[in-house]
């Protein structure tokens, strides 16, 4: 009896054991490789799936995400013989497990060796200044050479990206020199290009003051001419509204009276204004006849304008 129960539990425990060999669980986004007696048997993909023990083995097991792997810092030597300390990250997916675990004895280290190769042969082919601006050129580059060559171990290289270009001390120095010459020489332009079109602005105000200067001068001197023209032709015309209305009171009865005594007047207050100016008193001779002063006033005129002008009498 006990002789039958030890082989019973014997025999349990190789069925447990023998079940948990034959049961395989492959998790999402991994690929398992199976090998039958030492040979390549089949790949097994995510779930459940079943293998014969002891004659079946899973011999690789590989991850099918991206995966970001840091290469080495390295120092490259430029096309104009400078030093430069380069590291990056890889990012690279299995996309063959077959090949990636039977093309290579390890496809990682194999990556890492050539992106570090093709690295210090592209950086070979550029100058020290180009390095920096050609960062796109040298990831795909790098890119460009990899995965030609990852092919044939199964995996894809996707990227590769520059983390940090470090050139030596004295270089970054001769660097920062160099720029701040550089920024100090555009300052200099900037201010020399301030200057040239203040001057420029300060001589295009002066031309354009001086130009509205001489339009306003034009401007006024027509609006003076205009102003001038326009009070001649009111005086023209007020003088021959009044020239017609004296001619037409002349024609009235006692018009011509009028008009000789209008005369008479001014002929009196003439006379009066010419002996006050100056030193010289002015009197005529018959001054003791006033009366005969205003007649010889009073016949300036003796006939109406249509008519023959009459004589002046003897002074």
């Amino acid at each position: 009896m006990i002789g039958s129960s030890v082989i019973a539990a014997v025999v349990l425990v190789l069925a447990v054991v023998f079940v948990i060999q034959m049961l395989k669980v492959v998790p999402q986004q991994h690929a398992w490789v199976v090998e039958r007696l030492g040979k390549y048997h089949r790949t097994l993909t995510p779930g459940l799936s079943f293998v014969v023990p002891f004659i079946d083995r899973v011999a690789y097991k590989h991850l099918l995400k991206e995966i970001p792997m840091d290469v080495p810092s390295q120092v490259c030597i430029t096309k104009d013989n400078t030093q430069l300390t380069v590291d990056g990250v890889l990012y690279f997916q299995v996309t063959d497990p077959t090949r990636a675990s039977y093309g290579s004895s390890n496809f990682i280290v194999a990556i890492t060796q050539l992106s570090q190769t093709t690295l210090r042969s592209v950086i070979g082919r550029l100058e020290l200044d180009r390095t920096f601006e050609e960062r796109d050129f040298i990831n795909s580059s790098v890119v460009s050479a990899l995965d030609e060559a990852a092919m044939s171990w199964g995996v894809k290289v996707l990227r590769y990206e520059i983390k940090d270009l470090t050139p030596p001390a004295e270089i970054l120095r001769s660097m920062q020199a160099q720029i701040t010459a550089e920024r100090e020489k555009r300052a200099l332009i900037a201010a020399s290009e301030g200057r040239k079109q203040e001057q420029i602005n300060i001589a295009t105000g002066e031309r354009e003051a001086s130009i509205q200067r001489s339009e306003g001068d034009k401007q006024a001197e027509i609006n003076k001419a205009q102003g001038q023209a326009a009070a001649i032709l009111s005086v023209a015309g007020a003088t021959a509204a009044a020239l017609e209305r004296i001619a037409q009171a002349i024609e009235r009865p006692g018009g011509m009276n009028a008009v000789n005594l209008k005369i008479a007047e001014q002929y009196v207050q003439a006379f009066g204004e010419l002996a006050r100016q100056g030193n010289t008193l002015i009197v005529p001779a018959n001054l003791a006849d006033m009366s005969s002063l205003i007649a010889s006033a009073m016949t300036v005129v003796k006939q109406p304008v249509a008519g023959p002008p009459a004589a002046r009498p003897p002074a």
